[in-house]
């Protein structure tokens, strides 16, 4: 693993501190799951515990929203309450950010959460997501796109409006303030 990629063992404990604090804040997302099991995994999966500080660091606030007893994997995702912050303005993939000729954003959310090690969440998870709590009441997420979408030109999003969970389509190439993207991670 390169130095980018690296994180420092203060910068280790400090995440291991945020996670286990929103972990047991927000035991409803995780109702039968242990934090010591959690943190062996972590504490394992370097490149992974980086990830989850690119998520922290850019807004996200991950935390464990299922486990996948057949893989004896945990699932985090951002669990902000809008879209993270340090993840808005941004277009749906590099193809779409090329495609523009002019207001160009600065990146893109495919290209974003593979620089991340993370990837965006799929229309089921985004509304498994919602069922854990209300998110992007105020903003909207990227989702991944289906490529028969993807191939014509468009991408869909979501958000939580009127009591119900909204998925819509617009051009990839687009982006907004209030519209970044989610990420979802196995460790």
């Amino acid at each position: 693993m390169n130095n980018k990629t690296k994180l420092s063992q203060e910068q280790i404990e400090e995440l291991l501190g945020i996670l286990k604090t929103r972990f047991e804040k927000n035991k409803n997302r995780h109702p039968d799951l242990d934090w010591t099991k959690i943190q062996e995994k972590l504490v394992a999966s370097p490149k992974k515990l980086w990830s989850l500080y690119q998520m922290e660091e850019t807004g996200g606030e991950p935390d464990v929203i299922d486990y996948k007893k057949e893989a004896a994997e945990y699932v985090f995702c951002d669990c902000a309450a809008e879209s993270p912050k340090g993840r808005r303005s941004v277009c749906y993939d590099p193809e779409a950010l090329e495609s523009r000729k002019e207001h160009k954003p600065k990146h893109s959310a495919i290209g974003m959460a593979s620089e991340m090690g993370i990837e965006l969440l799929t229309e089921e998870q985004y509304r498994a997501l919602q069922t854990l709590g209300k998110f992007d009441t105020k903003t909207s997420s990227w989702v991944l796109t289906p490529t028969a979408i993807r191939e014509k030109g468009g991408a869909i999003f979501g958000d939580w409006r009127y009591g119900h969970v909204f998925i819509y389509h617009n051009g990839a190439e687009s982006y907004y303030g209030a519209r970044g993207f989610r990420g979802i991670l196995t460790v």
